[in-house]
């Protein structure tokens, strides 16, 4: 008799009658794919399902776009698909990217899976979408995670997932619920998807009115002249169209050495670095940062104390990522900092500019692995810019509309958070039978919005 430990007992609850918990090991062969994506002029062609492949896909079909690669007899044998065979990720940077699974949904003898995954092949007793399902549920999923070793880097070996348990119940349950769970979570996916698209109409929409007001005003009888700039094109004609140089002093900063430990305690400096893009990226405003520093860290490198209200963005990787600092701040070699001449251009208005040239700021982007932006670049970025009092003006209507936008979003993604948590549940109370099939509530609907 198995004895289940009592975690495993606690997260999986009370099952049915004549369901068991019983080890993955005993009802199905658990082996890692070393097939890799070097092609070898004396292997045998083959495609390849790779990590990504079963990352982002909840089933492997033919119809997936697999890559080309090659494989000896012996692996193409080993390694090629079969329908009812459930697929896994095993390594990954991140946690909680450890067990996602995908089903193969029929034989595939020309595709093999590749690096970085493992096959689960369900014996006779044990149907492969239930345990896909089971997979993605928490108490499966939790005993993979766990399982996992590293630190920067985690990795799933066979042992854990073979003595990982399961909830079993019949063949003929199993292949009930998996055909449940696959109707309920499309309708869910669909109306997520819904969501998504309508919160990227949102931002399609703010980006909009973002470029149309730093470009053309609040006046649509105001008469236009042409900038002779591509991203502005035709503006008002009593704007001024200049290099930001001429009214904002560029700021570049530098991070202090990060092995001299000095300069990293009692730190009481506010440093922005790539650490606070997810803060540039959703605030206008930016009061602290991850990591600061201390005076004799700054006195050490070739940055300088900022004063308030400098528009500080990202130069390389994320691009653009921008906010006002609300205190004296110092920044990082990744972010530029404008210092404006209030009395020519309003640092919310250079903001704005800023969020409404992501279309020019991609232009400017150089490099393929990771993305930046050039110092003479940054300088040579022209605005079209308004009298004061007008600065003002769509200052204030601007922030106002996507300040309504935000609100909706945040509603919207809210609901999402709550579909996704709901579907989660669905799966967990599904395949350890705390639901009847023919009597769930029904999912959230769709709410106005």
């Amino acid at each position: 008799m198995t004895t289940v430990p009592e975690k495993v007992e606690q997260a999986y609850g009370q099952l049915p009658a004549g369901w068991r918990l019983e080890k993955l090991k005993f009802f199905a062969s658990v082996f890692n794919s070393n097939v890799d994506k070097t092609i070898a002029e004396n292997e045998e062609p083959v495609r390849l399902c790779n990590y990504t492949d079963v990352y982002y896909n909840n089933h492997i079909t033919p119809d997936l776009d697999f890559m080309e690669g090659s494989a000896t007899t012996a692996e193409v044998e080993k390694f090629q698909l079969k329908g009812g065979q459930v697929i896994i990720t095993k390594d990954s940077e991140g946690w909680d990217d450890i067990g996602i699974p995908a089903l193969v949904t029929e034989d595939m003898p020309n595709v093999l899976c590749g690096y970085h995954l493992s096959v689960l092949e369900p014996g006779l007793d044990l149907d492969g979408g239930f345990l896909s399902w089971l997979c993605r549920s928490e108490p499966l999923n939790d005993q993979f995670k766990l399982g996992a070793n590293g630190v920067t880097r985690y990795g799933l070996g066979q042992y854990p997932m073979k003595n990982a348990y399961i909830a079993l119940p019949r063949v003929e349950t199993q292949r009930r619920i998996a055909r449940f769970l696959d109707e309920k979570t499309a309708r869910i996916d669909a109306l997520i998807e819904k969501k998504r698209m309508l919160l990227d109409r949102l931002a399609e929409e703010s980006q909009a009115r973002i470029t149309h007001a730093v470009t053309k005003g609040l006046n649509p009888d105001a008469p236009l002249k042409s900038s002779r700039v591509n991203w502005l094109g035709d503006v008002p004609a009593h704007w001024e169209v200049l290099p930001v140089k001429r009214v904002a002093k560029l700021e570049s900063g530098h991070t202090p050495d990060k092995k001299i430990d000095a300069y990293w305690e009692n730190c009481d400096i506010p440093w922005v670095s790539l650490n606070d893009t997810a803060v540039l990226r959703s605030a206008d405003y930016i009061s602290d940062t991850r990591f600061n520093i201390n005076a004799l860290g700054l006195a050490n490198s070739s940055a300088r104390l900022l004063p308030p209200r400098a528009v500080v963005f990202t130069r390389d990787a994320t691009i653009g990522e921008s906010a006002i600092t609300t205190r004296s701040m110092a920044v990082s070699q990744h972010i530029i900092a404008w210092l404006c001449n209030e009395e020519r251009i309003v640092p919310e208005f250079l903001l704005l500019v800023i969020y409404g040239m992501t279309a020019e700021l991609l232009r400017l982007t150089n490099g393929s692995t990771i993305s930046t932006i050039g110092l003479s670049d940054v300088k040579s970025i022209v605005v079209a810019l308004p009298p004061l009092k007008e600065q003002s003006e769509i200052i204030s209507a601007t922030f106002d509309g996507k300040g309504k936008i935000a609100i909706v979003s945040s509603q919207i993604e809210a609901s999402i958070s709550r579909l996704v948590e709901y579907r989660a549940a669905l799966v967990a109370a599904a395949v350890t039978g705390k639901i009847q099939l023919d009597a769930m509530p029904k999912e959230p609907a769709l709410e106005e919005v």
